[in-house]
């Protein structure tokens, strides 16, 4: 059995995009999953237990594709989900008409299924990428990967070798 088929028989096919992890040990600049939604921890702060109750921590963070704003709350004891993100360099090839990109991993093989980010937060970005390649520059394309989805986070020109 390959560890595809794996992952469809325990029942919940996301569980593998994520990890727990207790709510009071979640640090600013970290990441946490907000109403379903990978997020970047900007603010965490705990209140006191009350006379009843449990400890709780308000967490506030920004989706990582959309760069929208999430909040929840839980207790400090209670354990919440964290989504595995990888950040990862490719070279990039080539910029099509549709936004489209042609990068290449570190072994030669080829990426062609991202598209530069379409986002109002994402226009500098996008426009230092277009502008530096088609200045002849080469460069080095940062892509950010969590729960199935990849976006490009930043740029940074190639250093020779």
């Amino acid at each position: 059995m390959s560890d595809d088929e794996n992952q469809f028989e325990q029942g919940n096919a996301g569980s593998s995009h994520t990890y727990t992890e207790s709510a009071g040990s979640l640090k600013k600049g970290g990441y946490v999953m907000l109403k379903g939604h990978p997020c970047k921890i900007t603010d965490v702060s705990t209140s006191k237990a009350g006379k009843h109750g449990h400890a709780k921590a308000s967490i506030v963070g920004k989706d990582i594709f959309t760069g929208k704003t999430y909040e929840d709350s839980a207790p400090t004891s209670h354990n919440i989900d964290v989504p595995f993100v990888t950040k990862k360099e490719y070279t990039l090839m080539d910029i099509q008409a549709d936004g489209f990109v042609i990068l290449m991993n570190e072994d030669g093989s080829t990426k062609e299924d991202l598209k530069l980010p379409e986002t109002e937060d994402d226009f500098n970005l996008v426009k230092e990428i277009r502008e530096q390649f088609e200045a002849g520059k080469d460069l080095l394309i940062s892509v950010l990967s969590a729960m199935g989805e990849e976006k490009i986070v930043s740029s940074r020109e190639a250093q020779d070798k």
